[in-house]
């Protein structure tokens, strides 16, 4: 075969090849196509992906990799990075206190908008965090996410003398995404800094986290109509692949689901999530939601009396959650296992289509059990 026919055979396959890749990617979701895009900037080269990391005063802070904002990412579509932590490089007891997360410009590092962090969690090995405590029971109970920080809630601490410890050593897992709902022509890049703050005091009091969140059913078999009675408290899930749960006995409910316009209330019981075994102390509380919410309650069912109320405040002119109200108390509010308790979530859609949204908690509990151990 003679060169230049085998150069246009090449030339065929590139251009096939091209098209075809060009079909599949715009066809993709948003999320997908983020997740595509930062790949191929970290191999190109033009994204370094290390993090800058500095720990000094009780405080590990990390700036990302620069994040490529090019339209309208919602939430959880648009780029993230996730990092390994270690606040020390021994096994010393350390206590954290508190979380924070800003949207920094990508060279001057100065603070931007914080419309452009859709969330940060924090994850840990529940298998070597809770076999060095000695409490392998625990292991394998709950998904082991610390807590989140979201927009609306970019900040969040501990009361005065509590804290999550851990042993300096061990690593959490971090990531962080971008977000952004107002402006379909950007075309800018951007970091997130992160921040954990940790202390060494000896006498504080362990706290323990809970997930919980609202849940809600949807026809497996047809999963994108719309329920025929609302009362039934039915949902549109966003997808069925991610946030998606079963309840043993074949009945699908999804954590992330679709509003429609104007004002709704949605609930879920969360006993279940709770596993409360005879009581627990609640002390603190971070909230995830997504805007058009107003207020989202942890209540007692038995008691027909809210736990506590999360005041939601929505941008005005624009999509976006302008604060979220945190759940804090030195004191505490006793929780027990033969009430029953829900998540209550209002929401208001003013804008003019379907909106997604989600409700959850993380849940601090007093840990008498490691206390003691502790002690």
């Amino acid at each position: 075969m003679r060169k230049p026919k085998i150069y246009k055979i090449l030339g065929v396959i590139i251009l096939l090849t091209i098209l075809g890749g060009g079909i599949w990617y715009w066809q993709l979701p948003n999320r997908h196509k983020a997740i595509v895009k930062s790949y191929l900037f970290e191999k190109l080269g033009i994204v370094n992906p290390n993090w800058k990391v500095e720990n000094k005063s009780e405080t590990y802070k990390m700036i990302s990799p620069e994040f490529y904002i090019d339209g309208i990412y919602k939430s959880m579509e648009g780029p993230k990075a996730s990092n390994y932590v270690q606040l020390s490089q021994d096994s010393t007891l350390l206590w954290l206190t508190g979380f924070h997360v800003k949207a920094i410009d990508n060279k001057s590092l100065q603070a931007i908008s914080k419309d452009f962090i859709c969330h940060t969690n924090i994850d840990f090995n529940d298998v070597k965090y809770y076999s060095s405590l000695h409490l392998e029971k625990r292991i394998g109970k709950h998904y082991p996410r610390l807590t989140s920080l979201s927009h609306g809630m970019e900040n969040f601490s501990f009361p005065a003398g509590y804290g999550v410890p851990m042993n300096g050593n061990e690593f959490l897992y971090v990531t962080t995404q971008s977000l952004n709902h107002n402006l379909p022509d950007a075309n800018f890049w951007m970091r997130h800094e992160v921040d954990i703050n940790y202390s060494r005091e000896k006498n504080m009091k362990p706290l323990m986290s809970r997930t919980a969140f609202i849940m809600l059913p949807f026809d497996k078999s047809d999963p994108y109509k719309s329920p025929l009675d609302p009362g039934t408290n039915q949902c549109i899930p966003v997808e069925t692949k991610n946030h998606t749960y079963d309840d043993g006995h074949g009945n699908k409910f999804s954590g992330h689901w679709v509003i429609p316009i104007g004002k709704n209330t949605y609930r879920s019981e969360v006993n279940s999530q709770l596993e409360i075994q005879d009581s627990l102390r609640l002390h603190a509380a971070a909230i995830h939601v997504h805007p058009f919410a107003t207020q989202i309650s942890l209540f007692d069912k038995t008691t027909n009396k809210a736990i506590f109320n999360s005041k939601i405040v929505n941008h005005k002119g624009k999509i976006g959650l302008t604060s979220i109200d945190p759940f804090s108390s030195v004191e505490g509010i006793w929780l027990y296992k033969n009430h029953k308790y829900e998540i209550v979530l209002d929401v208001d859609n003013t804008s003019k289509v379907s909106q997604d949204m989600m409700g959850s908690m993380f849940l601090f509990f007093y840990d008498k059990e490691l206390d003691d151990l502790l002690k």
